[in-house]
């Protein structure tokens, strides 16, 4: 089969490990795991970060890259791929599975024509409101997100949220349903053009990274890392909470400890979600009338293309790859 992976680790020059070719099929594990031939896929800083050999040791090497999908069952039935795998008895919360992994990772992703997973990893969805390309975008940089404000933050309708580094997939995410659940949404943005995108997806205002903001938040919405950590914590008022899912720009940022102590801050990881979080995320969305913003669509034979936008930061919204038989269900 055909697929797009990471040959090898590269630190210095990530998308010099990239390739395009032929994988061996996928092999399911055990009776409970199932095929799918896979329509769409979303592009993450997670393929990136394999990319450059960030959390996969070299052995592993080449890994198909790819952590969430859309695509077709056994039974041709249309359905979400959600690449966190955890232990059956983990099924209703798999990040809290101690041995919890995800696709492309502890198995080969979604970025070939096939994936092998769980069927406990499929889910549902109303094809009547999103499309393909949508879909392939929700489990997991919607899902994250929803779970960061709607689970973690402890947030209340009214409350001001900054979400740091405007621009990206995760931001619009965190922007659209911070912005829909009645929170006061404040951003950030190293680019002078993408403050507006920010405020035209439900942001009150947005400020260039770094800047001294009019009041403290309540809490902030951190993917960024190195870059913004020390302006996440001064932002916040004392008592308040900042919700980590990633480190796009380096994940060694300083601890500012006495500040966390001396304010009583909140630091909380959040990573994906759980089934029940998705069919929640997917009701919000609907009732709210909200959808992913799909910036770039290609196929996977020019997946170097989306790449190399997303390392530069010149998307807005979500890199979507397809295959010829998933091209019908996308937008043009």
């Amino acid at each position: 089969m055909q697929a797009v992976y990471a040959a090898h680790p590269s630190s210095s020059d990530p998308l010099s490990a990239l390739r395009h070719g032929p994988q061996p099929p996928p092999r399911p594990p055990s009776p409970d795991w199932t095929v799918i031939r896979v329509q769409a896929a979303a592009l993450n800083h997670h393929d990136l970060w394999t990319l450059r050999g960030d959390g996969l040791p070299a052995h592993r090497f080449p890994m198909i890259l790819g952590c969430d999908a859309v695509g077709t069952d056994e039974d041709s039935r249309q359905v979400i791929v959600h690449g966190l795998v955890s232990e059956a008895a983990w099924a209703h919360d798999p990040v809290r599975d101690p041995g919890h992994t995800v696709l492309s990772e502890g198995y080969p992703g979604t970025f070939a024509e096939f994936v092998a997973v769980p069927r406990r990893c499929l889910h549902a969805y109303p094809q009547e409101y999103f499309t393909a390309a949508e879909v392939a975008c929700l489990p997991a940089t919607w899902l994250t997100a929803y779970r960061m404000l709607l689970t973690k933050s402890g947030l209340r309708p009214g409350d001001t949220v900054l979400v740091q580094g405007a621009g990206g997939g995760m931001s619009e995410a965190l922007i659209q349903l911070a912005s829909a659940a009645g929170f006061r949404v404040w951003a950030t943005s190293r680019s002078p053009a993408k403050p507006e995108a920010a405020r035209a997806l439900g942001a009150e205002t947005a400020f260039p990274t770094g800047a001294p903001l009019p009041a403290p938040v309540d809490a902030v919405m951190e993917s960024v890392g190195r870059a913004t950590w020390s302006h996440s914590l001064r932002a916040l008022r004392p008592g308040g909470t900042v919700v980590v899912t990633g480190a796009t720009t380096g994940a060694d940022p300083p601890a500012l400890l006495n500040r966390i102590s001396w304010q009583e801050l909140r630091v909380l990881g959040s990573t994906s979600g759980s089934p029940g979080e998705l069919d929640q995320l997917i009701t919000f969305m609907r009732h709210k009338r909200l959808k992913p913003t799909v910036s770039l669509q290609l196929p996977f034979d020019r997946a170097i293309e989306g790449f190399r936008s997303m390392e530069r930061g010149e998307v807005t919204g979500k890199v979507v790859f397809h295959w010829p038989n998933g091209q019908d269900d996308l937008p043009h």
